[in-house]
């Protein structure tokens, strides 16, 4: 089985420019393409060593292809509120609001180096669990299905803001999400 990258609607956004986005987007193609020859190539590759890196580099590469779907259909047909229902409820429940759920967020999202911020809902229990994820896979939490990815690496914000001033970019994140989207992984 193959990966197809897939096609986002995603409107011109406020804070986020098009080349941004775009060049984002060929990031995330990159991805797809190396799930795909990883995938394709392992059974042909004998040394050990080899398989073994490339075993490490498809958690890496199919994380990065995932979190990047997550994070571009959060854009797609535009920005709007987030709905009455499940989602709003238990941030309200945890964080109080949801001004208070974002500057959490927002928080969470400054840690320094590459990766992720992420919002979680555990099934098992019915919470919201955040949590930063180095790289593409590195703090996944186990059994917890993603609800809201924030995608903090460099590229996704360095051709609109340099890295003094990527709270801004979590800012225009924010602005341009579309909650309705969100609120169905819920």
């Amino acid at each position: 089985m193959t990966y197809e990258p897939k096609k986002f609607n995603i409107p011109e956004l406020t804070g986020i420019s098009k080349q941004s986005i775009d060049e984002h987007i060929k990031l995330y193609e990159g991805y797809v393409k190396h799930v795909n020859h990883i995938r394709g190539e392992m059974d042909n590759v004998k040394d050990d060593y080899a398989r073994s890196e490339m075993t490490r580099r498809l958690g890496f590469e199919f994380g990065g292809m995932r979190n990047h779907e997550y994070y571009f259909e959060q854009f797609e047909i535009g920005p709007s509120s987030l709905p009455d229902g499940k989602l709003k409820s238990l941030i309200e429940a945890q964080w109080g609001s949801l001004e208070k759920f974002i500057e959490h967020f927002k928080k969470l999202a400054s840690t320094r180096g590459v990766g992720w911020t992420m919002l979680y809902i555990d099934r098992q229990n019915g919470g919201l669990i955040t949590a930063w994820v180095d790289e593409q896979h590195f703090g996944q939490l186990a059994d917890l299905d993603i609800v809201l990815g924030l995608d903090m690496w460099e590229h996704s914000y360095m051709l609109d803001y340099p890295p003094s001033e990527k709270l801004k970019y979590v800012d225009a994140f924010f602005q341009n999400l579309n909650w309705e989207t969100v609120a169905k992984r819920v």
